[in-house]
């Protein structure tokens, strides 16, 4: 984990998703650069509503991982907040072949570690209104 990316492995006390923001323009900014790339201020980590869209995805099935078991999505979400702000994740809380592009989500935590090197990765799960989205074409 590098310095300036440490909000995003954290969370905020009431458990929100904390992306970094430039008061300045005002712009969120992933991943974290601790300068915004537009204006040159100072980024500041602030809580986002965790709510977002799945921008595109795939299914793993490779076990690159023994302790992750097969298959699952990999995902490029677009947060509610910006148009391009995008975040690369895992969708869980449902089967691989029900997840679509489109589907909206919501940010949960995943605890890796413990103690002062615990780690929360933000994956998402579908939103309650997730029946709404479409199958991309293919």
């Amino acid at each position: 984990m590098l310095p300036d990316d440490r909000a995003l492995w954290s969370r905020d006390t009431e458990g929100r998703l904390l992306i970094e923001h430039c008061d300045s323009c005002p712009r969120w900014v992933h991943p974290p650069s601790g300068q915004c790339p537009q204006c040159g201020g100072p980024l500041l980590a602030r809580p986002v509503s965790g709510r977002g869209t799945v921008l595109t995805y795939t299914v793993n099935f490779h076990p690159y991982n023994p302790a992750v078991p097969t298959p699952y999505v990999i995902a490029i979400v677009e947060l509610a907040e910006q148009p391009g702000l995008r975040l690369a994740t895992n969708i869980v809380d449902c089967e691989p072949d029900s997840v679509v592009c489109g589907m909206p989500v919501e940010v949960q935590f995943e605890q890796q570690g413990t103690g002062a090197d615990a780690v929360f990765v933000p994956v998402f799960a579908p939103a309650g209104d997730a029946g709404t989205a479409r199958r991309a074409p293919t």
